[in-house]
């Protein structure tokens, strides 16, 4: 038994992410700490749920590219829903619907008419973008219920969020499925060996469409909780999503040609990806570092790195900042450039970025009761890096 479990690819995943873990406390003990750890698990589930979904897609031999388009339309539909006053159980049945329905789009696209699911699912990318414009003009989905947003940081067991227990126990319920039963070991066998699947009597083109299904689904609920964890959405919404879980798949143990791999391998993945700029900070590593890990993932970066107030919400989970909040990072420096904040979201950026209380801004330190100054610090060192072509003015 033992050394099965020690053979499991996702077993390799799992110590690789301990040694992550670890490699970063020896370097900065203060990362060793409960409510360290649990944000880097928390902050990794929507990329958990999207890296699932990703999985049965590979599992059969495919691929689907628009997760992340499909997780910024469902975003869109149940922000503005919720933000003009429906309900929550019929907004979250409106979300997973139309998750579903692409999902279905998708498979019958690829499994039915048999176009190649990377021409095709990015193909449907492109149009739930174009969606997105048309839905909401352009604008960004705001003022949703705060009740909604409070919600992604209610705690279930420990500092473990409600959202990712739950995101645990469903990756549990379906890794149960797929190795335990019959049908759930159909999406390995097709993409394995299709013709065989079919010559022993199991449907591969409807066993794909269900995958495709289910992709769709979990995109759907990632979209969600991600509407819930930002508190609000833009156009361009989880925009690299896809990408990033394919990375999740790959470092999870996942098979990209099919076959091989589970979904707590691709869950794992998930952490390790929503924990590589959380952990840079701690290791004290600059920008170029960041980048180079970014792109060995297959993300698109430039140096330096400038993060919007929709993924600076993401990174440190803040509430309230939304497009008057702009983080960069910059040759291992963290800028804040803000036209509204005040002393208790600094403190709360302080706290999230592991500085020990400060942060070091334009070569300064920023601390309590010198709010005005460091911002105007921060401003004038970006506009001087934007003079001088170092930095895009985005």
């Amino acid at each position: 038994m033992m050394k099965k479990i020690l053979k499991a690819r996702e077993t390799t995943s799992f110590l690789f992410l301990a040694a992550l873990f670890l490699l970063v406390g020896i370097i900065n003990p203060s990362f060793l700490t409960l409510s360290n750890i649990s944000a880097c698990f928390n902050t990794s589930v929507v990329y958990t749920l999207v890296a699932v979904g990703m999985a049965f897609a590979v599992f059969v031999g495919e691929i689907d590219v628009s997760v992340g388009s499909n997780l910024g339309f469902v975003a869109t539909v149940v922000g503005c829903l919720l933000r003009d006053g429906a309900n929550w159980a019929y907004a979250f049945g409106v979300g997973i619907v139309i998750g579903a329905l692409v999902g279905l789009f998708n498979g019958w696209g690829v499994a039915v008419m048999k176009v190649p699911s990377l021409i095709f699912t990015l193909g449907t990318n492109g149009i739930l973008r174009g969606l997105m414009y048309i839905y909401t003009g352009g604008a960004w989905v705001e003022n949703l219920p705060k009740s909604f947003k409070d919600f992604s940081s209610v705690t279930l067991i420990g500092s473990f969020t409600v959202y990712y227990c739950c995101a645990v126990a469903l990756v549990a319920g379906i890794h149960i499925i797929l190795t335990r039963t019959r049908r759930g070991r159909y999406f390995i066998a097709v993409g394995d060996n299709a013709g065989g699947a079919e010559l022993v009597g199991i449907p591969a083109v409807r066993t794909k469409v269900l995958a495709y299904v289910i992709c769709g689904v979990l995109s759907a609920v990632a979209g969600i909780i991600f509407c819930s964890r930002i508190g609000f959405v833009t156009s361009a919404s989880g925009n690299g999503y896809e990408m990033k879980a394919v990375a999740a798949c790959v470092l999870g143990g996942i098979s990209l040609s099919g076959g091989v791999g589970s979904v707590i391998g691709s869950a794992i993945g998930a952490v390790i990806m929503a924990s590589i700029s959380y952990l840079l900070v701690f290791m004290g590593f600059s920008s170029n570092y960041d980048n180079a890990i970014s792109v060995c993932t297959g993300e698109d970066v430039a140096s330096p790195t400038v993060v919007g107030a929709q993924a600076a919400n993401e990174l440190l989970n803040i509430k309230g900042i939304r497009a008057s909040f702009i983080l960069t990072r910059y040759n291992g420096i963290i800028y804040i450039s803000a036209r509204s904040i005040d002393e208790v979201n600094v403190q709360v950026i302080m706290e999230r970025m592991g500085g020990g209380g400060h942060l070091n801004i334009a070569g300064a330190q920023l601390e309590n009761g010198t709010i005005e100054e460091g911002i105007e610090s921060i401003k004038r060192t970006l506009d001087a890096m934007i003079a001088e072509g170092e930095l895009s003015a985005d």
